[in-house]
């Protein structure tokens, strides 16, 4: 890419992103009670990547389509996104979300988890106005992509009890938690302006290496991360003793007193916010940042492969700008 396609492909992504930012805004205006889609309406407010919701935009277009024609079900995939961050947060006892406090913490758990569900509610009304074309498709897509989120929290929440987790277990679980819902979004962008089978499959693959990709460097960022630009806590995974891709690979290069260190993240199910330079130390001296970027690098190559194969090639650099963008993210 040159320095124009840059430019342009940054360019779009900022006005596509803002709007995103001003139709979420404006979607709950005007609904009663007050008490439920005020905190709704909050947790929308903090702007972040909309990484989502772009994804349903720019499947759209790679397959012959038009932004317009899917604004309701990206608005629809990021509310999904925010009903299952609320959750989230409430299950990690998070107190910081996009540098902003969390729902929970705002307000409290009852109101929370009832303004979750009324998003989850409310994405599905916004799906249905874009259905147009390939509504049981997309709607079954949706669903699905919704119970992969379930199935991959639960399997967070259990690796946080379980001793042993290998790094396919792992992999697995982002699949499911993260990945699953990007593939989603190209699937449906793409379902809903009817592209062609072939192109639908190389969009949800593009999606689905993109999320695991994404989610190594969430893990990454967790520990090497500017907590200003992250938006939570850095070494807030090692503090609630969750098995990262990171924690999982210095578990299985490490010996002697590392290992011992490790192993103690494990059975104190965490470590004290004093520890977290600490680890890093170990991590470094593991090399494990350097291994989860190479894992980074190998999906987002996967991504790339797969999008290299669809039909219109003039929309293939948009979706390189923003993989390259995703990895060198910094929140």
């Amino acid at each position: 890419m040159n320095l124009t396609e840059i430019k342009n492909f940054s360019r779009i992504y900022e006005t596509e992103r803002k709007k995103i930012d001003i139709k979420l805004q404006n979607l709950l205006k005007g609904r009663e009670p007050l008490m439920l889609y005020n905190p709704a309406s909050y947790i929308l407010e903090s702007s972040g990547k909309r990484l989502r919701p772009l994804l349903v935009l720019f499947s759209a277009k790679a397959s012959g389509g038009k932004f317009n024609q899917v604004y309701n079900a990206a608005l629809a995939v990021e509310m999904l996104h925010n009903f299952t961050l609320v959750h989230d947060d409430i299950m990690d006892k998070a107190d910081l979300r996009r540098g902003r406090e969390t729902l929970h913490k705002k307000y409290d758990i009852n109101t929370a988890i009832l303004a979750g569900d009324s998003l989850l509610a409310v994405a599905y009304e916004c799906l249905l106005k874009d259905c147009d074309v390939n509504a049981k498709k997309a709607l079954a897509s949706f669903t699905n992509g919704l119970i992969e989120v379930c199935e991959g929290q639960s399997l967070d929440t259990d690796f946080e009890t379980r001793k042993n987790v290998s790094i396919d277990e792992y992999i697995t679980m982002i699949t499911k938690k993260t990945a699953m819902l990007l593939k989603m979004c190209c699937e449906i962008g793409s379902l809903l302006v009817d592209a062609n089978p072939r192109d639908i499959k190389i969009l949800s693959d593009y999606g689905l290496n993109l999320g695991i990709a994404f989610q190594i460097q969430d893990d990454l960022l967790d520990i090497i991360g500017d907590q200003k630009k992250f938006g939570k806590k850095v070494g807030g995974d090692l503090i609630e003793g969750k098995k990262t891709f990171l924690f999982l690979r210095a578990l299985n290069k490490s010996k002697g007193d590392n290992k011992q260190a490790l192993l103690r993240v494990i059975r104190n199910k965490g470590i004290k916010s004093s520890e977290v330079n600490k680890y890093k130390r170990i991590y470094e001296e593991l090399d494990v940042i350097q291994d989860a970027k190479r894992e980074i690098e190998l999906y987002t190559n996967s991504a790339l492969k797969a999008i290299n194969k669809l039909t219109e090639k003039k929309n293939i650099g948009l979706f390189y700008w923003l993989a390259d963008s995703l990895i060198k993210r910094d929140q």
